[in-house]
């Protein structure tokens, strides 16, 4: 059985250095403050191991009345009318589906790209997740970005 990813909201105070510090890096490297992870990571005092290791865990929370868009690569099984089950996920917890896009089948495993909008309207984000995590054919989802 697959591992469940469970998120949580903490305040600032509760959140180990490093991870604070992670993030401060991404922050660098999206506004192009700083050109590659290298410098990033020198400029919050971090290495670039804890960088990798923590990168795709820890992101900025920030509440936004017009939503905000995650993007999400899913790795599935080629099974007719699991794309569907899915996209029923995603509108069951009113949220907007913006891109889609599937890779052709190798092996009989498809990656999966979906951005959706999370609107104010929104249910429970990280429970949308693990109900598509646990879904049959599911073999992992990653986050990407959030917006």
């Amino acid at each position: 059985m697959a591992e469940v990813n469970k998120y949580f909201v903490v305040k600032q105070k509760a959140v180990p250095e490093v991870l604070l510090k992670v993030v401060e890096a991404k922050r660098l490297l999206e506004s192009e403050k700083a050109i590659t992870i290298q410098e990033a990571t020198d400029k919050v005092g971090i290495s670039r191991s804890s960088f990798y290791k923590y990168k795709d865990d820890i992101f900025p929370f920030h509440e936004n009345a017009k939503g905000r868009t995650i993007t999400m690569v899913l790795q599935l099984d080629d099974e007719p009318g699991l794309l569907s089950d899915i996209l029923k996920t995603v509108a069951e917890y009113h949220a907007n589906i913006l891109t889609i896009h599937q890779s052709i089948p190798v092996n009989g495993v498809a990656t999966l790209t979906l951005s959706v909008e999370v609107l104010p309207s929104t249910d429970d984000v990280s429970q949308m997740i693990e109900d598509m995590e646990r879904q049959k054919g599911i073999h992992s989802i990653k986050i990407l970005a959030r917006e």
